[in-house]
């Protein structure tokens, strides 16, 4: 049987297999989703800068953060796409991933075709207000992870008995936990760059009034990236978004007729 004739019959059958997995709103159906669906998350920060990898089984809470994680480091194109069963598993995964552009987001955004101009605005707007709705959610899971870390690592004084194994895998937990939040910030950094670097061509290429909602919408992504930056050490530690509206509003009388 020739390879393209099989291409053709399995093509519908990976469709079909991964319609079947998504739900509402791009989110994968309960009926495919482990426990630990997004356990890599930590697993692979760790390994991206040579720490080790806890063998500890994961904490509610550890496991909520991974999961509200995952959103945030996710490129926003590869939402609800055919293939994104595959991303959600970890299975795509290789060192720096995803590895984020800021000319890519602009570039897809530009070319997919849609019935109006105003409409790359709206997606572009969506983009950012789902990022920016999804950040109090995950810097508060984030706190608590934190705390609880604190606690652990105190507590090492108090255990008897504690041997060499069960100090390095609770001390790698708490390196994961660090580095899975240092992800998210530096992925939220990289997202606004992205979504400011995308605003400014399309309001050179089609200035439309919908500009003005979309800076404001990302003064607002901007502002709770600086109100939850809590790594300031490390790999994954960066500065604060700085804000795109200066930019923007360079050519008021473009944005605001």
């Amino acid at each position: 049987m020739s390879p393209r004739l099989v291409q053709a019959l399995a093509l519908p059958l990976l469709l079909g297999a991964c319609a079947a997995a998504q739900g509402d709103f791009g989110r994968l159906k309960t009926s495919v989703v482990a426990d630990d669906i997004h356990g890599w998350v930590g697993r692979d920060a760790a390994r991206a800068v040579g720490a080790p990898v806890s063998q500890y089984p994961l904490t509610d809470e550890e496991r909520t953060l991974r999961d509200l994680a995952y959103p945030l480091i996710e490129l926003p194109f590869d939402r609800a796409r055919w293939y994104s069963i595959v991303h959600e598993y970890g299975v795509s995964h290789h060192f720096g991933w995803p590895e984020f552009r800021v000319e890519e987001y602009s570039g897809k955004l530009m070319d997919r075709p849609y019935r109006s101009a105003t409409a790359r605005y709206h997606q572009l707007n969506t983009d950012i207000r789902n990022d920016a709705v999804r950040i109090p959610d995950f810097f508060m899971t984030a706190r608590r992870v934190l705390d609880l870390d604190a606690k652990r690592a105190q507590s090492f004084r108090y255990v008897s008995g504690l041997t060499p194994p069960e100090a390095g895998n609770a001390n790698a937990r708490i390196t994961e936990n660090q580095l899975v939040i240092g992800w998210v910030q530096r992925a939220l950094v990289e997202r606004s760059e992205a979504y400011c670097f995308a605003l400014q061509r399309l309001v050179i290429a089609t200035p439309a009034p919908m500009a003005v909602e979309v800076e404001r919408s990302l003064t607002l992504l901007d502002t709770r990236i600086a109100e939850n930056n809590l790594i300031t050490t490390g790999q994954f530690a960066v500065k604060a978004a700085l804000s795109c509206g200066a930019q923007v509003a360079a050519a008021p009388d473009i944005v605001s007729k």
